[in-house]
């Protein structure tokens, strides 16, 4: 046993460290804390969830807030040291530890998968580490696969539930390499490789390599559903039914890798300095986790180890987004300028990226650089949040666009009620707000649409700006009047899955049938194609015999590609 001199005097040390990098916001910025806190002001109430913000800069924490309420129905208040899951923000950690293992020397990162994990299909190309880290291996997305097969998002789903799927896929989406497709899949085999080369469960080796040598007192990898973790924030998502009102979001997950990080704005400060320092591993860690990745045909992604580069206002910053139930979260770091910009949230509607950016103006407003086309566009069309719309304009506008330079790239505009919907291909319908006659905005993201509203008539182009402007074109539904609708209708199967979807057709109506989800109309396109509107199933294509008769049907969403279903016989499963 330590005397207990040497323990006391360590724990003072610990103290001065801790308040030395803590600073206080107030004290040093009294009228910039101030600004900030004006931002998240409508949080700042009993009954909300909300959100904990941090500012770091030159190793200190010269911003710590929370907002609202990290748990609605106990009243529990949210504070920097909050612990939140934060979603795919947990992918910058797990990449860096594949990325200390390779500097270990125990991995290469062009090893094939296969190499740690053999239950990974063999496909008959080979899907490297590499592969994984930077969302180019062609593997299925585990959530889209989960969702077809049945689960919702808020079921309980563990690794095993992950990995019983992955060991029953038969097909890639695309060819390794080939192409840039965000998958969780990989990150959650990232995970197992960590696991079985470092001989611990994934969570404890993190535990014992990355978080307990930084420092990071309050975070862990949560692969236990069940585990009780004090001082947590829970989910919510507005009701629907109570104005003003919040119901929860339900999340239980017990998969790491892709998710499950939990954490605070407290730890993440140290996070955020080993960006600069290179604490943990050297420079040779961090330099790779920066590497960005690169497509079979030459093209650079964005897309580095868990962390994606971008620019701001003239200015380079690297970091990711995080969305799982009604947790959003965001860690931006800006390098050259030294500062770091956190923002944890337990609202689903809340956008954490947008917040980070506009703290970000507060307290690097002068050292931005201003884009004048950009500053331009902005004064003609500024955002005005309290803009009353003429809903009667709205019916010019809804409808289907195709990018232009991502064909097959759908954007949907719809009205709900009192709220206008845009669902994007492969995602899920979020709420956008007028800000003009012909311009909407989305509060998830940095992003908004101009509708170009010609003379007279429906508008037939969209500008969708995010990241720059990409210009889109009406589609229209087109449907073959001589199809036989009656010919689709059947059972499908998929072994792959292990579930079954009924067409049905009645009343010269198609629908679509799953036991978990219900059912829902079917478009037909042509003879040969269906549109549905399930975020998980988008696109199918009809497969055909010599004769033309149905054999089957191949499903596509955002992230997976031609899953195949079986046609089977009328009499199946008849009583």
């Amino acid at each position: 046993m330590r005397p207990l001199l040497y323990l006391i005097t360590t724990a003072l040390l610990s103290v001065a460290h801790i308040s030395t990098i803590f600073a206080q916001s107030d004290k040093l910025s009294p009228k910039l804390s101030a600004r900030a806190d004006s931002l998240f002001s409508e949080w700042n109430k009993p009954g909300s969830p909300g959100a904990a913000v941090g500012v770091v800069h030159q190793g200190k924490l010269i911003y710590a807030k929370g907002f609202g309420e990290s748990d609605v129905e106990t009243g529990a208040k949210i504070g920097p040291q909050t612990i939140f899951h934060v979603a795919s923000v947990s992918k910058q950690f797990t990449a860096y530890g594949i990325v200390l293992l390779a500097q270990q020397g125990k991995i290469s990162l062009d090893d094939d998968i296969r190499k740690h994990i053999p239950e990974v299909p063999d496909f008959g190309k080979t899907i490297t580490i590499r592969h994984l880290i930077h969302h180019t291996s062609g593997l299925r997305d585990q959530w889209n696969l989960l969702v077809m097969a049945g689960w919702q998002l808020d079921d309980v789903i563990t690794k095993q539930h992950v990995f019983n799927l992955i060991k029953r896929q038969k097909e890639l989406n695309f060819e390794p390499g080939s192409t840039f497709a965000y998958c969780n899949t990989g990150y959650t085999l990232l995970a197992e490789v960590v696991s079985r080369v470092g001989k611990k469960p994934f969570a404890e080796w993190m535990q014992q390599e990355v978080f307990k040598p930084l420092g990071m007192k309050n975070t862990l990898f949560y692969d236990n559903q069940e585990q009780i973790v004090k001082g947590r924030a829970y989910s919510f998502h507005k009701s629907q039914e109570k104005d003003g009102g919040f119901e929860k979001a339900i999340l239980s997950y017990g998969n790491v890798g892709a998710t499950s990080l939990f954490t605070t704005v407290n730890d993440l400060l140290f996070w955020i300095n080993n960006f600069r320092t290179s604490q943990l591993g050297g420079p040779a860690v961090m330099k790779q986790m920066l590497e960005r990745g690169r497509i079979t045909k030459g093209d650079t992604l964005p897309y580095a180890f868990g962390l994606a580069h971008g620019t701001y206002r003239g200015l380079a910053y690297y970091g990711h987004n995080g969305a799982d139930a009604g947790f959003r979260s965001s860690i931006t770091y800006f390098p050259k300028e030294d500062y770091g910009f956190i923002v944890l949230s337990n609202q689903a509607e809340f956008a954490p990226e947008k917040k980070a950016f506009d703290v970000a103006g507060i307290y690097m407003g002068s050292l931005f650089k201003e884009d004048k086309s950009v500053a331009k566009k902005s004064a003609e069309s500024p955002k005005n949040e309290n803009y009353k719309f003429d809903s009667t304009l709205f019916g010019q506008y809804a409808g289907s666009y195709e990018l232009a330079e991502a064909p097959g790239f759908i954007l949907n505009f719809t009205k709900e009620g009192d709220r206008y919907m845009t669902q994007a291909t492969g995602q899920q319908a979020v709420e956008m707000f007028a800000s003009s006659d012909s311009t909407f905005y989305l509060k998830v993201v940095e992003a908004s649409i101009v509708f170009q509203k010609p003379k007279e008539g429906k508008v037939t182009k969209i500008t969708l700006r995010q990241n720059g402007e990409h210009p889109g074109n009406r589609v229209e539904p087109k449907q073959d009047k001589d199809v036989s609708k009656a010919d689709f209708a059947g059972q499908y199967y998929s072994p792959e899955l292990e579930t079954l979807y009924t067409i049905s057709f009645k009343d010269d109506k198609l629908k679509l049938v799953h036991v978990h989800h219900g059912e829902v109309d079917l478009n037909v396109v042509n003879k040969d194609r269906l549109n549905a509107p399930w975020w998980f199933v988008q696109n199918i294509e009809m497969v055909r015999g010599k004769a033309g008769e149905i054999t089957g049907l191949r499903m596509t969403n955002g992230r997976v590609a031609n899953l195949w279903f079986k046609k089977l016989p009328e009499n199946f499963a008849k009583e």
